[in-house]
């Protein structure tokens, strides 16, 4: 799969997606139950609300994250309609980005106000670094935001929770006239950063490097053996698995038991793969071609134009396709 590859269909979200996708009229943004109302001044219901979830844990001194290393989107909503507000001075706000107290309002249906979410703002320990640094204000821009470059410089074990969150709210001197009610993530824990050093993931990230894997230890034995074969990430890992899963065995060799292997190969399995798409076409027409996702398993077949779902071939479909995918994988 090299110059023959092409990618298409759906890539990761991004600001600009997002963005994209409210101009094509998809209005209904939030994946959870709609928010509760709040009546503005001029008969807006508006709030802000995080698109991102929060993985459970983060590290002090990296970088804060949402679930798979995704990018923090904020956007403006109008509760009545559910849609994003991508015009008029609300939608190109600023915002404050602050820290939470993690059982601040647990039922996500409990409304608050702004003196009762600015009581649960968490400040540094006394002494201690500003708990929260970095881009600490955020710029909607057609009622889109994405929280910049955050670090927490201190864990989270001393608050009565254990937990934090982050929170947004209008900056001072924007949208005094309307009342906007701010947005809170969900609870995560933050954990010193020594722990992060040999941390496995769970689930982990294509991108991890493949010693995030159960098993493998860091400059361990068979990670150098993996390194040496050019598998330096789960996602070169979980490409091998697909394309020839008894040569990655071959490599580990003896030093990695049957059980060992199995319970790599499950938790590598756990991988989110996102939605990167390739195609091995099999001539310049492009009139019929395979289809892979990110690990190059096959997800069906492209044949006058048309995408046709694994699932969904004929017996002679399939074999067709079993030949092109052979080639694919020589190429």
């Amino acid at each position: 799969m090299k110059s023959k590859k092409e990618r298409i269909g759906l890539k990761r979200v991004s600001e600009e997606v997002e963005r994209a996708l409210t101009r094509l009229g998809h209005a209904k943004l939030v994946g959870r139950s709609s928010p509760p109302r709040i009546q503005a001044p001029g008969g807006k219901n508006l709030q802000l609300h995080f698109k991102t979830r929060m993985p459970p844990h983060l590290f002090t001194g990296g970088k804060v994250e949402g679930e798979q290393g995704a990018s923090i989107l904020v956007v403006l909503l109008d509760v009545d309609t559910s849609s994003v507000v991508q015009t008029g001075p609300e939608s190109a706000a600023k915002l404050n980005v602050v820290v939470l107290e993690g059982d601040f309002n647990e039922e996500s249906d409990d409304d608050w106000t702004k003196e009762h979410f600015e009581s649960h703002e968490v400040k540094e320990r006394e002494g201690k670094r500003p708990l929260l640094t970095g881009d600490l204000q955020v710029t909607l821009k057609e009622g889109i935001g994405t929280l910049g470059d955050l670090t927490f410089t201190d864990n989270s074990s001393w608050i009565r929770s254990r937990k934090f969150r982050l929170g947004v709210k209008i900056a001072p001197g924007y949208c005094e006239d309307v009342h906007i009610r701010e947005a809170k993530t969900e609870a995560f824990a933050v954990k010193d950063h020594r722990g992060e050093l040999y941390k496995k993931h769970y689930p982990p990230a294509l991108h991890d490097e493949v010693w995030r894997l159960d098993r493998i230890a860091k400059d361990g034995a068979l990670h150098k053996k993996l390194v040496k074969a050019a598998i330096v990430t789960v996602e070169d890992f979980l490409r091998f698995l697909v394309r020839d899963p008894q040569k990655l065995r071959n490599i580990l060799g003896s030093g990695m038991s049957n059980r060992m292997w199995e319970n790599t190969v499950e938790h590598a399995k756990t991988c989110v793969l996102g939605g990167k798409v390739y195609v091995y076409f099999t001539d310049e027409t492009h009139s019929t071609g395979a289809v892979f996702n990110n690990i190059y398993e096959l997800r069906g077949l492209i044949a006058d134009e048309q995408f046709l779902p694994l699932e969904s071939l004929t017996h002679n479909q399939k074999i067709s396709t079993d030949s092109l995918v052979k080639r694919a994988y020589e190429n």
